[in-house]
């Protein structure tokens, strides 16, 4: 879910900025989001990255001049797109993806490589990358921390009317999890039911993308939404609780106060590294727990609205994502 998120905020920010681009996508029809997708696209099977013959005969027949690949792809396939003239940028957003983005193989069909995580948490190059890069030249290397659209006023009054309230008002839960994960298979409904029992706390509290088991009357709900509206919601917020995926540094980067929830096995970390750096509080998949320590972020917050110990940023990286997707889209 977070690598469709961030392909589906760019190439809508791409499509606006340039309404020319000719925008495809390859997904899974098994993937819950598909068959909303506001772009051409093509359903496969399942996960792209399984399905090599069918990506290379997309490529082909599409013929584009840039192919991303968001923590996803093969060989075969990044072959198929420098074959027919593409640029490639790839996104690598856990350890395994970007070892292999950093073969030797890979780098040089890659133009440039995204580490889709600030470098704080993910690590910055070490000796054998900084070396290989030095010696190739090339990919492009970039650190993409965040990526959300620009604020906009119209979208913002809309989303306050549409859940009846006001910015600095209410919490905002999104449980995210589009895959299930080993030991948190129900955690969206986990999530779930701590933004319930919060809202009967007398909280105002918006829940994005669950239905509820049970309603409060203080717990409005709407459903999974493009980035530029659920954008607005982080930006209007009291305080938002996560999973420890993209929503995560979104939130950060919004300087909003975050309840963070590993869903995954990554996301631990990427969590402890947040809450280390005074970005984020981590709370463990338990309804109880959750509520427990949203209150306690909001009394906090409350008291002290700069803690003073924040040591790390987390910046807005849609800009320079665009920018360079433009550049290369142009180039052959």
């Amino acid at each position: 879910m977070g690598e469709y998120a961030r392909a589906l905020a760019l190439a809508t920010a791409l499509a606006h900025r340039s309404p020319q681009t000719e925008i495809h996508f390859a997904l899974s029809r098994e993937a819950p989001y598909a068959a909303d997708t506001p772009f051409p696209h093509t359903l496969l099977p399942s996960s792209p990255t399984f399905h090599s013959n069918e990506v290379s005969d997309l490529i082909r027949t599409f013929r584009p001049t840039l192919v991303v690949f968001d923590n996803a792809g093969r060989t075969a396939q990044l072959r198929a797109a420098v074959r027919f003239g593409a640029r490639v940028i790839y996104v690598s957003s856990r350890l395994r993806q970007r070892r292999k983005a950093f073969r030797l193989s890979w780098m040089r069909m890659l133009d440039e490589h995204w580490i889709a995580y600030p470098q704080f948490i993910a690590g910055a190059p070490d000796l054998l990358e900084r070396a290989k890069l030095k010696w190739l030249g090339r990919p492009s290397l970039r650190y993409l921390d965040a990526v959300l659209p620009p604020p906009d006023m119209g979208v913002a009054v809309e989303m306050m009317a549409k859940f009846d309230t006001t910015p600095g008002h209410y919490v905002l839960v999104v449980p995210g999890g589009g895959t299930q994960h080993p030991g948190a298979e129900n955690a969206p409904q986990i999530v779930a039911e701590g933004a319930r029992k919060l809202a009967e706390r007398g909280i105002n509290t918006v829940l994005v993308g669950v239905e509820p088991l049970a309603s409060s009357a203080q717990l409005r709900v709407g459903p999974r939404m493009p980035m530029a509206q659920l954008a607005e919601l982080i930006r209007g917020a009291r305080l938002v609780i996560s999973n420890g995926g993209d929503t995560l540094l979104q939130t950060i980067a919004c300087g909003r106060p975050c309840v963070a929830v590993p869903i995954a096995g990554d996301q631990a970390h990427r969590i402890e590294k947040c809450e280390r750096a005074g970005l984020a509080k981590r709370a463990i998949l338990d309804s109880d727990a959750i509520m427990r320590a949203a209150i306690e972020a909001l009394e906090n917050h409350s008291r002290h609205p700069r803690n003073g110990k924040v040591t790390r940023e987390v910046t807005n990286g849609m800009e320079i994502a665009v920018s360079a997707i433009e550049r290369l889209a142009t180039q052959r």
